[in-house]
């Protein structure tokens, strides 16, 4: 097996210095930009290859990126991951996943044994309510970007998408359907994005003079069990106070709402509606098909991947707080009459 196409290959293949590649290569100001394209066509041409290793000796950088989140089987966060190595792999970044399965333990005990020297920088999606442990690496210069689940008193870059205006849309859609009891099967209490969408639901309410009553907000987790937990305990309610609609906090609680209510002979839709938030492949399948919130998953793995190194080239690009629309997703468990056309889903979707 032939041995690897050094940078003193390059050197010697187009007659210049080795120093002068090396900085071409880093892409340093003080080389030309006909010497920079010179030196990446030989580098292509002879399938060169940087050496991580010996770079990080002279640079500091591993190119290893790590990443924080609460799930990779679900949906959203396998999307996510999808986006962000799309950017970390065309940029020879490698990921290291630490997965914390919702626990704000497992994520105290991750950043705490987290190796300064191992990882370039860090991208966060939290399961925590408050920042300490994040502070702590932020002391040691380590950039970070959060997603999707952010902590608001950090002064770090972050991409989400728009809760707020998300649940209000998804309300709103509700009630111009008809419904005008709605419940809310919320997320962990505290959590910000828990808090945004319920700040959506209930202003939107407040938009169409619609009652709200404490007993139709539940806050607990985001699995299809506690989806269908909330809406048991929903349908334990005093007659008068029985919802008839649920917004729920994702499309998994959505599920567990849709099974709640087909165990009680409950006409999903006709008489109690249902929409969730983030456009599970799932949400499609079932019957009835499940109204939700798209989000753009990919394209906050990938934003916040490009929005990461470039923090970690340029030390002050400055801190940036990227917010992205969803869109709204008509189907059958949102239609009081039982079925629903093609044009008023892309109305709704306006």
């Amino acid at each position: 097996m032939s041995n690897p196409t050094t940078i003193k290959d390059l050197a010697r293949a187009l007659n210049i210095s080795v120093s002068t590649v090396s900085r071409a290569l880093r892409d340093t100001y003080d080389v030309s930009q006909e010497t920079k394209d010179r030196v990446q066509a030989m580098a292509a041409e002879l399938r060169y290859k940087p050496n991580f290793n010996a770079m990080s000796l002279v640079n500091g950088k591993t190119h290893n990126i790590g990443i924080i989140l609460p799930f990779i089987t679900n949906y959203y966060f396998s999307t996510v991951i999808t986006g962000i190595q799309e950017v970390a792999y065309n940029h020879d970044y490698n990921i290291i996943l630490y997965v914390t399965n919702d626990s704000p333990e497992r994520e105290l005990n991750i950043t705490r044994n987290l190796s300064a020297t191992g990882l370039d920088g860090l991208l966060v999606s939290t399961c925590c309510n408050s920042g300490e442990h994040f502070k702590e690496l932020m002391s040691r210069e380590i950039p970070i970007v959060f997603f999707d689940r952010v902590i608001d008193d950090l002064i770090v870059s972050r991409v989400t998408q728009d809760d707020y205006n998300g649940a209000f849309q998804a309300t709103s859609h509700l009630v111009k359907q008809g419904y005008t009891k709605i419940a809310h099967i919320a997320g962990p209490k505290g959590l910000p994005f828990t808090e945004k969408r319920l700040k959506g639901y209930t202003d939107a309410l407040k938009r169409h003079c619609l009652p709200m009553h404490e007993e139709w907000i539940i806050y607990s987790g985001f699995s299809q069990e506690c989806g269908e937990q909330d809406t048991n305990t929903l349908l334990k309610l005093q007659p008068h106070l029985l919802p008839n609609a649920i917004f729920a906090v994702n499309d998994r609680k959505a599920i567990g709402a849709t099974v709640a209510l087909k165990r009680r002979n409950i006409q999903i839709g006709k008489e109690m509606g249902v929409i969730g938030f983030t456009n599970d492949p799932v949400s499609s399948l079932l019957s009835p098909t499940i109204s939700t919130v798209a989000e753009p998953a990919f394209d906050i793995g990938r934003i916040s991947c490009e929005l990461l190194l470039k923090h970690l080239n340029k030390k002050q690009t400055p801190i940036q707080d990227i917010i992205l629309p969803g869109k709204l997703i008509v189907r059958q468990s949102t239609q009081k009459e039982g079925s629903y056309t093609s044009k008023e889903a892309e109305d709704a979707s306006k």
